[in-house]
């Protein structure tokens, strides 16, 4: 098993790979049913690309693997990667399949907002194992991804594995949010049982509670990272939403508790906030415990913004309002 997020000379060196859809996203500017609200603003969307930008502000160099449409979605798309200092020479132009996107609406109450999907048969999902660039693994660190590439496509489920052993075979640590798009597989037993096998690539695994609970068939945070440990993972850590983060390790185990967030504006993207927080630290060499709490700290933040990664800080941000 490699050390976690180990330093290394590399010719052209990075420090996180990541590969998953980009999508164009639309947020209602009004509360009520997509179908009644007249105006959105544009933003974008995708959890990969989320986790993306958040390390890529946090002074990170990330190499990001996608396929976008060759249209005006993907183009503002690229241009988003360009600015946010995303490394684009992984992003591939699709002429024959269209950029996804997607319709978040807006509440006033907190809760989760209705979101519709429209990505059926875009560019993403006909990305393959064959899209991965040779050699990427000696110039990383650090592969991260997640159970919505998987879901897909086929080709898209291969590629995933392809990458997952490709870092392992490098000495990588693998991290893995699990993600559930249940409405993109076949069945909820395909769905556990990819997953399950994914998770068992990877060094940190990194579970809902709920999420952990449909996976494993165990009722509690603890019994989850039980399962996630004894499956080959050396850190668990299973989000428990405002009650914090559970985590588990060879360091030991305990509970982060969660950051009062007294007006929660969009609720989307708070997780891959948090695996933001997780990885950073384990990059910048914290103990599990201090990499929850930074977790939960961006996690909290994200909250706080309307769109999936406008709350997502920069170093300097994150070191004035801490835990850094």
């Amino acid at each position: 098993m490699p050390e976690l997020v180990t330093a290394h000379a590399a010719a052209d060196p990075c420090d996180v790979v990541t590969a998953g859809e980009a999508m164009a996203l639309f947020i209602a500017r009004e509360a009520g049913p997509l179908d009644a609200v007249h105006a959105f603003e544009r933003a974008t969307a995708g959890a990969e690309l989320n986790v993306a930008v958040g390390l890529a502000r946090l002074g990170w160099r990330v190499r990001y693997l996608s396929a976008l449409g060759n249209d005006s979605l993907g183009r503002h798309l690229l241009a988003f990667m360009a600015q946010e200092g995303i490394d684009p020479r992984d992003v591939r132009i699709d002429a024959d399949h269209p950029t996804g996107f997607m319709m978040k609406g807006a509440t006033t109450d907190g809760s989760d907002p209705p979101i519709e999907y429209f990505r059926r048969g875009s560019a993403a999902s006909h990305l393959q194992a064959t899209d991965i660039p040779p050699g990427v693994f000696p110039a990383a660190r650090l592969l991260h991804l997640t159970g919505i590439s998987p879901a897909l496509s086929a080709g898209c489920r291969e590629m995933v594995f392809a990458l997952a052993a490709q870092a392992r075979a490098a000495g990588r640590t693998v991290t893995f949010d699990p993600n559930l798009r249940p409405r993109l597989w076949p069945s909820q037993d395909a769905m556990i049982a990819t997953l399950n096998e994914l998770a068992s690539l990877a060094d940190v695994v990194l579970p809902g509670l709920a999420e952990g609970r449909l996976l494993t068939g165990r009722a509690d945070a603890a019994g989850i990272a039980d399962f996630y440990l004894a499956g080959g993972a050396r850190h668990v850590v299973v989000k428990l939403g405002p009650q914090g983060a559970y985590y588990a390790g060879p360091e030991g185990r305990g509970t982060v508790p969660g950051v009062a967030v007294v007006n929660v504006v969009d609720t989307v993207g708070a997780g891959d906030g948090f695996a933001v927080g997780v990885l950073s630290g384990l990059l910048d060499g914290l103990p599990l415990d201090a990499a929850a709490a930074r977790g939960n700290a961006i996690g909290a933040r994200v909250v706080q913004f309307r769109g999936d990664c406008e709350g997502l800080p920069t170093r300097a941000q994150l070191a004035a309002e801490g835990p850094s």
